[in-house]
This record gives structure tokens, C-alpha cells and sequence, in this order.
């Protein structure tokens, strides 16, 4: 347990500021919410900061940990954070998942995938609507790069929003426009008074997987080439997003008229065909969004579309079955909709 003098001593300023910003912007400001909470130095000092803030207000905060069981240390990592969580007086609930993807990409993506689905389990057990992710600008920068290599198109070009919905859950991202240099600059001064330091995962550093070859690869080029870019690619992002709230409106009033499901959880295969091309994508990235799911790539989204295009208007000649990160997008008897893959989780 830390000293009573921590709580009134330690923290720091733009970082609590910015949990208290994006707590104020919610619509109504929950009195309990959790925090995703790796071990590693972000979410580590995000769930020291929330801490204080919630001691500050009355919150009641929870310590959510995923353990993945991909790294040799992940039991090691568990304990290391339920440490902290004790340290700050917080309740820690651990998940256990098992990933199974062939390729480091899939790796990445399913590891990703089941965070969530673990993230939502906990929420519910801990009845929950609210969590805080420890994503930074260097992360927000990285995402961008990501999406513009893998023509997300422009609506992903917004990448993470400072508060996002999957399913009830809302995540709220309050350091998006925070260098990532002052959250280790805090997690070194929290060492020298607690004696508790972050983990270290060696994944972060490993370029075959590709977040990590663009931090180890082309990060150092554009430090060296253009100062800076992390902020200009978070910017980016940020007017990204106003284009997108935008295409969101066109969107949605284009998939009101798809005889939607009562749910949304399906739509009309020959109303879709009646849009023109642009808006076919457009809505289609819309229904995945507000379906939880991650964006395609511009190359997977065409071959769906192409899928869609030449399935009979009524779906009386062929069904249609297309794999999407953990879930089938389908067609039957001319209705599109999402049928849950094989989930491989499991609780501890």
C-alpha cells in the first residue's frame, strides 16, 4: 500500500487533466468504470492517474488485466499487476484467453479481438458500462500510418476515437493527444517512490509483427526527418474525424433505407445493390463500425462487395459465407448479416 503523502504529492498535471476532460465530455459521467490494465508503463500510469481521480471525485475504479498467455512471462505480468492494483487500493479481475492465428498478423488481430471480448465479460461481472484504454498520441500517429498503408479509406483514416462504443461498452481513450515521453517520464518518478516498475514486453520491440516494424522501422526515419510527425499525423486523425461524422450521417440515412433488421443485425441485399458504388462502401463500413467490428482493408472490402454484387438480388441462386477478423459475413435468402466465428476464451 502506498503512503498517504503519494496521494496528495504525486502526479502528473496534463495527464489527470486529460482523464478529467474526457470523463466531463461524456454525456453523463459514470460513477464506476474500469481500467484496461496491461502491466506495461502506459496503462500502468493510466490506471495510477484514474486512481487519484477517482479518490478525488468518489469514483469506484476497477483494474480489468487480459491475460494472453502469448509470452512466457504472461502468469509473471498477471501477479505484476494485480500487485499494482493493490498498491493503489483498486480491485483487479483478471481474464484468460487462447489465441489461435497463423500468420503475426493474424496473431495481432486475434490477440486484439479477444481483448475485447474479454473486456466485455469483465465489464459485465463488474457491471460496468465505462472503460479507459491507455492509447497516446505516439500510438494514435502509428494508427494512421497503419490505416494509410492498408487503405482503410477516409473514414479509417480518423483511427481511434477519444471515445468509442462496442456493443454497452464505452472506451474512452483520454490520451490521445498526449506524448507518450510524458507518460514514462511519470512511470520513472512512480518507480523512484513506489518501487513497483512496468513490465517490459518484448513484443513491442519485435519488427515481424507490423505495429512493431513501423515503431522500430519507420519511426526512426521520420524522427530524424520530420520532427513532429506524431502530432501532425494526430491532427490528421482528429480532422479525419470530422469528415467522418459527416459520411457517418450520409451513411446511416442510407442504411435506414436497407430495411434494416429491428437490431441492425441485417439488411436488404437488393436495396444495397440500388446505391451507387461509393455509397455501398460507405454504408457497408458504417454497419461494421456500429457493429463493434474493425475496419476492412480497401483490397477486403472490394472483394465483399464483389461477393454481394454477384449473388442473385434475392439470394434464391448461392448463400455467401466471407470471413471477417472472428466473425462470417453472410447472405442468405437475400439478407446480409453477421454470424459470430468460434471463440476461443476462457476464464480464470
Amino acid at each position: 500500500m502506498l503512503a498517504p503523502s503519494f496521494w496528495q504529492q504525486f502526479g502528473a498535471p496534463a495527464l489527470l487533466q486529460a482523464i478529467g476532460k474526457a470523463l466531463h465530455a461524456l454525456p453523463q459521467s459514470p460513477r464506476r468504470l474500469a481500467v484496461a490494465l496491461s502491466g506495461g508503463a502506459d496503462s500502468a500510469m493510466l490506471a495510477v492517474h484514474a486512481a487519484l481521480l477517482a479518490r478525488q471525485r468518489g469514483l469506484e475504479l476497477h483494474c480489468f488485466h487480459v491475460h494472453h498467455g502469448l509470452q512466457d512471462h504472461a502468469d509473471a505480468w498477471q501477479d505484476h499487476a494485480h500487485q499494482l492494483a493493490r498498491l493503489l487500493q483498486l480491485p483487479c479481475h483478471t481474464r484468460c484467453v487462447r489465441i489461435e492465428a497463423s500468420m503475426r498478423d493474424g496473431m495481432e488481430s486475434a490477440a486484439r479481438d479477444a481483448r475485447y471480448e474479454a473486456f466485455a465479460a469483465l465489464a459485465a461481472q463488474a457491471g460496468l458500462t465505462h472503460i479507459l484504454l491507455a492509447h497516446h498520441r505516439d500510438d494514435q500517429a502509428e494508427t494512421v500510418l497503419l490505416r494509410l498503408l492498408r487503405g482503410a479509406g477516409p473514414a479509417g483514416l480518423a483511427a481511434m476515437a477519444p471515445l468509442s462504443w462496442r456493443g454497452d461498452i464505452g472506451y474512452i481513450r483520454p490520451w490521445l493527444d498526449i506524448d507518450r515521453a510524458q507518460i514514462l517520464r511519470a512511470a520513472q518518478d512512480f518507480s523512484l517512490l513506489s518501487g513497483w516498475a512496468p513490465v517490459q514486453d518484448p513484443t513491442n520491440a519485435d519488427d515481424r509483427y507490423t505495429r512493431a516494424a513501423v515503431r522500430e522501422r519507420l519511426a526512426p526515419q521520420l524522427n530524424e526527418r520530420w520532427s513532429g510527425w506524431q502530432g501532425i499525423l494526430a491532427r490528421h486523425a482528429r480532422q479525419s474525424a470530422q469528415t467522418r461524422e459527416v459520411l457517418d450521417e450520409v451513411a446511416q440515412n442510407d442504411f435506414l433505407s436497407l430495411a434494416p433488421a429491428a437490431n441492425h443485425s441485417s439488411f436488404s441485399l437488393a436495396a444495397w445493390r440500388g446505391l451507387s458504388a461509393g455509397r455501398q462502401a460507405l454504408v457497408l463500413r458504417y454497419w461494421l463500425s456500429q457493429s463493434g467490428l474493425r475496419m476492412p482493408t480497401d483490397a477486403r472490402l472490394q472483394d465483399l462487395m464483389r461477393q454481394m454484387r454477384g449473388l442473385h438480388a434475392l439470394g434464391h441462386d448461392r448463400s455467401m459465407r466471407v470471413k471477417h477478423g472472428r466473425v462470417w459475413i453472410v447472405c442468405v435468402r437475400g439478407r446480409v448479416s453477421i454470424e459470430a466465428g468460434n471463440r476461443h476464451c476462457e476464464t480464470r
